[in-house]
């Protein structure tokens, strides 16, 4: 990075396990004061573990008040926060669509509004949202969790719209099939199945996201702003 990473303060939501994680640790390792959000447990070493719920405000106010005293200004924030609750549609309950996209669009707007204050006034930001092949390519069964993350999209280049003149970027990574708890629980022939849909014939890591993640944060990606980088081995390409 052209600009001293150490410098920089990034914010990631859900930054206790998972790809959220694998983010923390990979920024951690460029360089960056690192604080992560948790609702429960703490992020990896090296990093400062904030309690906060991304469907409250009042915790992300709290939250980002103790990040800027303990670390200083945050200058990237990384909304990967999220939850399922998948169901076809015809049995998906009210609350089953509106908790998720709460969570997942409503969460990223709560923790980018109360970040960017701290961009504006140092006029360079990196906002980044962790979206999914879901949002873009549509999977049965998600329809509240397609919504949520396709919704990603359009705040990213709203947000490019109102801030990009300020040296404040707005991305999308949207993962496809990546290595978890969750996929390590299917039996293997549906893991078969759902690998032959990846033209790279593998699901992907975490350090895989986090890596475009880490790019995106830097000042080579400057001039790249209201972009959907898919990382998902060819899954949804051409959506």
């Amino acid at each position: 990075m052209s600009t001293a990473a150490a410098d920089r303060v990034a914010l990631v939501t859900g930054g206790n396990r998972g790809i959220g994680r694998a983010i923390a640790e990979r920024l951690v390792a460029d360089g960056y004061r690192v604080a992560v959000t948790a609702r429960s447990g703490s992020g990896p070493a090296n990093t400062l573990t904030v309690t906060a719920d991304v469907t409250d405000g009042a915790s992300l106010d709290e939250a980002v008040r103790t990040v800027e005293a303990e670390l200083g200004p945050v200058t990237t924030v990384v909304a990967n926060a999220g939850i399922t609750k998948d169901t076809l549609l015809m049995r998906m309950s009210d609350d089953d669509f509106s908790a998720v996209v709460d969570t997942n669009l409503g969460g990223a707007f709560r923790t980018v509004k109360r970040a960017i204050k701290s961009m504006i006034k140092a006029r360079r930001g990196r906002i980044i949202l962790v979206s999914s092949v879901s949002g873009l390519f549509g999977v049965a069964g998600q329809a509240n969790y397609s919504a949520s993350k396709a919704g990603l999209v359009g705040f990213a280049r709203a947000i490019t719209r109102e801030l990009g003149g300020r040296g404040i970027t707005a991305n999308v990574v949207a993962p496809g099939f990546i290595e978890s708890d969750m996929t390590a629980e299917l039996d293997d022939a549906t893991q078969a199945t759902y690998r032959k849909q990846i033209p790279a014939g593998r699901y992907g890591s975490p350090e895989e996201i986090a890596a475009v993640v880490s790019w995106l944060a830097s000042d080579e990606a400057a001039y790249i702003s209201g972009a959907v980088i898919p990382v998902d081995g060819g899954l949804g390409m051409g959506h």
